[in-house]
């Protein structure tokens, strides 16, 4: 089961959870999915933007291939494949409004960082689902200590937005800035709730670690809204 502190993840209601920004939004998404399967929830999973089709035989092209997959406790992940890129794109609009109502827990990738650690988005992102009550944005500690340039998708539009170079070196500031921002990962989420994974935080030190909480938390983030994950933490 995927370590997650989360209060959603044990609370028995039915989510429909939009991950955002940079840094492993799709493991993330998956290992959240296979554990709420794996406790018998029926799991669906999709993109509004695009994602790697998956190799596990989850992918499901019609509603008998979804409900096979949640017979046999696991996710099912809808999308339409591009011939050209191994991808998914959003699933046909008939297929996910059939299988929404069924759904127990569905998890939409609706941001794209193409494997950078973290991003500022551009006019058209996020993409969030409308009926969403949670949007968990992800931010890779890798950025920390290159230049926006080296590691952030749209640096340009994230200098603007941090006041500083394409050369300037992320630090735990600029990262949580771009985290709170709404025109960085905060962009577009309302009134819906907001959770923030910092992933790879075995990359960094106990106290950076706990720098980037300690910023997060007098910003106003509630401290049980932040999980601190590392590589390979998909395991209780």
């Amino acid at each position: 089961m995927a370590h997650c502190p989360f209060d959603f993840f044990t609370d028995g209601k039915k989510h429909t959870i939009c991950l955002v920004g940079g840094g492993g939004k799709t493991t993330v998404m998956y290992e959240l999915a296979a554990a709420w399967a794996a406790c018998g929830r029926k799991v669906l999973v999709l993109t509004s933007t695009h994602i790697l089709q998956p190799a596990d035989g989850s992918f499901a092209a019609d509603l008998p291939a979804v409900q096979n997959l949640w017979q046999q406790r696991r996710y099912a992940v809808i999308g339409i494949p591009e011939a050209a890129t191994g991808k998914l794109t959003a699933p046909p609009q008939f297929l996910y409004e059939a299988m929404k109502p069924q759904a127990d827990v569905i998890l939409c990738e609706a941001d794209g960082s193409k494997h950078q650690p973290c991003k500022a988005p551009a006019a058209h992102e996020p993409v969030l689902l409308p009926e969403s009550d949670i949007v968990l944005a992800v931010a890779g500690m890798d950025a920390l200590g290159n230049s926006l340039q080296q590691a952030c998708q749209r640096p340009q539009p994230a200098a603007a937005l941090l006041g500083c170079s394409l050369d300037s070196v992320i630090d735990a500031q600029m990262l949580v800035a771009l985290l709170l921002s709404e025109q960085g990962a905060r962009k577009n989420v309302g009134a819906r709730a907001y959770y923030i994974v910092l992933n790879k935080c075995d990359l960094i030190k106990a106290a950076q670690q706990e720098e980037m909480r300690r910023l997060l938390v007098s910003e106003g983030i509630d401290e049980r809204r932040i999980w601190l994950r590392e590589r390979g933490d998909s395991k209780c």
